[in-house]
C-alpha cells in the first residue's frame, strides 16, 4: 500500500470485540455482533477502569462508527468501561467533557475540532488528575490542551499530500470543501493542498445539510468552469460531490479524504480518483488502549509527541484490498 509516512508507531495487543452503547457502559470480554474483531481473547486482569471517548461526530457520519469500533475493541481488551457520547457544536461538546469529569473517570479520549472551546473544560480535567489523550483533531495544540499524547493524521502533511498528487497528475485548479468551518484539521487539509497546488480554491458548506452541500457544490462547479478536481473532506461529503459533478455537467474529478466501503467501491470503480485515509479505528482503539496503560502502569505512549495514524493514499492500485476491509467496519 502506498504510504505517505513522516513518523512510525507500532502498538501489538490482542484484542476481542465489543458492543458498547452510547453515553453507556460496555460490557468488558462479552463477544460482539457488531462485525470486525478476533473472535476471541484474554481479556486483562487489571482493575476495571472507566474512560470516557467524546467526539465532535455529527449524526449520520459513518467515520466515527469505525472509531468507535476501535475504540470497544481496545475496551473488552483492557478491562474497561467504556463511555462514549459526542456532539458536533462545540459548546455542547465541552460540556460532555464537564460530565465525563462530574463522573470521576479514569481517562479522558477527546476529539479537539475547536481548541478554544476545549481549552477550559480540559484544563478542569488534568487539574483533577484524569490523564487525557486527544485523537482525530487538535494535533498542533494537543500537547498545550494538558494531552500527554494525540492520535492521528498530521493534517497539513495530508493535505500536501494530496496537492503533490494532484499536482503530479496535472491538476491544476482544485476546489477544497470544507464542511465545517473552523475546524482547525479541516482547514490544514485544505492549507496543505492549496500549499502545492496555489490556485485552489476554498469552498466552505453546512456538511450537516447534505442537500445544501450538494446545490452549493453545484452552483460553484456551474460556475468555475476551469475547476479540474474537487476534494472531499469525509466520505460522506466525496460521495455527495459526486452528485454535484454530476448535476452540474461538470467534467471535474472527484478526489477525497477518509474512507468508507461505499467510497472504496467508488474508487475501486474508479468514480473518486483516490483518497487519504487516516485509519479511524487505529485512532480510537490506541486512545483507549493508552489511557489503559498510563493506569496500569504509568506508561505515556508516544514520549510526549503526536503518533501518527497516517496519511494512506488509497487509489485504484489499492483499494480493492481497503475495501473488503472496509467491508468489515474497520477500515
Amino acid at each position: 500500500m502506498a504510504k505517505f509516512s513522516w513518523r512510525k508507531a507500532a502498538l501489538a495487543a490482542a484484542v476481542v470485540p465489543l458492543i458498547a452503547l452510547s453515553a453507556c457502559s460496555s460490557q468488558g470480554g462479552r463477544p460482539s455482533d457488531s462485525g470486525g474483531g478476533a473472535a476471541a481473547g484474554q481479556v486483562a486482569s487489571t482493575d476495571r477502569i472507566k474512560v470516557a471517548l467524546i467526539t465532535h461526530a455529527a449524526a449520520g457520519d459513518t467515520f466515527w462508527d469505525i472509531v468507535r469500533k476501535g475504540a470497544e475493541e481496545a475496551s473488552a481488551k483492557d478491562n474497561v468501561e467504556l463511555l462514549y457520547t459526542s456532539d458536533p457544536e462545540a459548546g455542547r461538546q465541552a460540556q460532555l467533557v464537564q460530565q465525563a469529569i462530574d463522573q470521576k473517570v479514569d481517562g479522558i479520549a477527546v476529539t479537539v475540532a475547536t481548541p478554544d472551546a476545549l481549552k477550559d473544560v480540559l484544563k478542569k480535567a488534568t487539574d483533577a488528575g484524569i490523564p487525557v489523550v486527544s485523537l482525530n483533531a487538535g494535533e498542533s495544540v494537543s500537547a498545550k490542551l494538558g494531552a500527554f499524547t494525540h492520535f492521528g493524521s498530521n493534517e497539513q502533511l495530508a493535505g500536501e499530500a494530496v496537492g503533490t498528487r494532484l499536482a503530479a497528475e496535472g491538476y491544476k485548479h482544485p476546489v477544497c470543501v470544507i464542511q465545517q468551518q473552523g475546524h482547525v484539521g479541516l482547514e490544514a487539509r485544505c492549507a496543505g493542498v492549496k500549499a502545492k497546488v496555489p490556485a485552489t480554491e476554498i469552498l466552505y458548506v453546512d456538511g450537516k445539510d447534505m442537500t445544501a452541500v450538494q446545490s452549493t457544490a453545484t452552483a460553484k462547479l456551474q460556475a468555475s468552469k476551469d475547476a479540474d478536481v474537487i476534494i472531499g473532506l469525509g466520505a460522506p461529503i466525496t460521495l455527495t460531490l459526486l452528485k454535484s459533478v454530476t448535476d452540474a455537467g461538470s467534467s471535474s474529478k472527484v478526489a477525497s479524504f477518509d474512507l468508507n466501503a461505499e467510497l472504496a467501491q467508488k474508487i475501486v470503480d474508479g468514480n473518486v480518483i483516490f483518497t487519504v485515509d487516516q485509519q479511524p479505528w487505529l485512532q480510537g482503539y490506541m486512545s483507549v488502549d493508552a489511557l489503559w496503560q498510563a493506569k496500569r502502569g504509568g506508561f505515556k505512549i508516544g514520549g510526549g509527541q503526536p503518533v501518527l495514524t497516517g496519511p494512506t493514499i488509497v487509489d485504484k492500485a489499492n483499494a480493492s484490498d481497503v475495501l473488503k476491509f472496509a467491508q468489515q467496519g474497520v477500515r
